[in-house]
């Protein structure tokens, strides 16, 4: 096992982003549940701050579908949740999102000959950073948001042992039908161009994947309307967005692997609890925060309301948003306010065992 510099793309680093130096770990072969492997396996992740001698002020951070590393910067930061003066966060880049090992970048499994792989499997490869590569045996939170929300829950189903809390932000413990009809409908508009496995081809599936995933998914009615005045500011809007979407170079088949992980989940599923999602939630031993809009039109709220009654230990909060999905981001100020403070409060709540 070996670390090494990171990917040699990267997408343009956004205002809020934070840029710190990239790593990645590298290892032979990573065995996947399915009985599969992905060969000369690399797991892209930054750092910020420094661990404590007794390495038990360690963050995990988790990316989400189609995103990076980058996904949880709005809570780190000098004041913030995650204030690396206090944390170690380190922010990992999930299998299958050009950063880590994808089927674009594969050079032995590349395109539709890399193996599919489960949101269990992005879980146990963190899991390898965590205790064999750093030796960090408790960590002090997993915190995520959508997917990450959801691989934060599946932390603390398959490791229960391995962190004083968890925060998970518009998760499912189990995928919900309408997820997986937006990402069905998402994968046939990329899949209707011909070429859109060819490396280096950008499908011309993007102009409806952009509208459908980060407005009529990601975003609300609500929202929309007060952000746009008229059709023609919308269109200009999404015009920009596809021009945007393009530059972080993500490709058709690296999200169409992950929506198939993303489909399939279920905490459930996790060995010992033989599909049974709520006993599973019940096993979870460590505290957790759970965060939902009123309204969210991909991972529906019901979704994480019924997770954190079902968990033994958990605590739901409802982010009082218009913008659906992307409440649990940095997309509203006050959104992104309410969140460092609530995870702030939370994690002091919680402290190191």
């Amino acid at each position: 096992m070996t670390s090494a510099s990171a990917p040699a793309t990267h997408p343009p680093l956004a205002a809020d982003w934070i840029d710190r130096p990239h790593r990645m770990l590298r290892r032979d072969r990573l065995p996947l549940e399915s009985g599969a492997s992905i060969e000369h396996f690399g797991l892209s992740w930054v750092m910020h701050g420094e661990p404590n001698a007794a390495r038990s002020n360690v963050v995990l951070a988790l990316s989400a579908i189609g995103a990076t590393h980058h996904r949880l910067d709005f809570l780190i930061g000098p004041g913030k949740a995650l204030d690396p003066e206090r944390y170690c966060v380190v922010c990992v880049d999930a299998i299958g999102n050009g950063q880590s090992s994808s089927p674009s970048t594969s050079r032995t499994q590349p395109g539709p000959a890399f193996p599919r792989f489960t949101i269990r499997d992005m879980v146990a490869s963190q899991h390898w950073l965590v205790r064999d590569h750093l030796g960090v045996d408790r960590l002090a939170a997993v915190v995520g948001a959508s997917m990450g929300g959801m691989q934060a829950l599946q932390w603390a189903v398959s490791y229960p042992e391995a962190m004083d809390c968890v925060v998970a932000m518009t998760p499912m413990a189990k995928t919900h039908p309408w997820a997986v009809t937006m990402n069905a409908a998402a994968r046939a508009a990329l899949m209707a161009d011909p070429d859109w496995a060819k490396p280096g081809h950008r499908s011309a599936g993007w102009r409806a994947w952009v509208p459908l995933m980060q407005l009529l998914a990601g975003r609300s009615p609500e929202s929309l309307a007060a952000d746009f005045e008229g059709a023609s500011a919308l269109l200009g809007f999404l015009d920009e967005r596809i021009d945007w979407q393009a530059a972080q170079g993500l490709t058709a088949i690296d999200w169409i692997w992950q929506s198939y992980a993303y489909d399939a989940h279920d905490v459930g599923t996790t060995p010992g609890f033989d599909g049974d999602t709520a006993r599973a939630l019940a096993a979870i031993r460590a505290p957790v925060l759970i965060a939902a809009p009123p309204l969210d039109l991909y991972n529906p709220a019901s979704c994480a309301i019924g997770a954190a009654a079902t968990i033994a230990d958990a605590r739901f909060i409802t982010i009082p948003s218009n913008r659906g999905h992307q409440a649990a981001s940095s997309a509203l100020p006050a959104d992104a306010a309410l969140l460092n403070r609530e995870i702030a409060d939370f994690l002091r709540a919680h402290p190191a065992r």
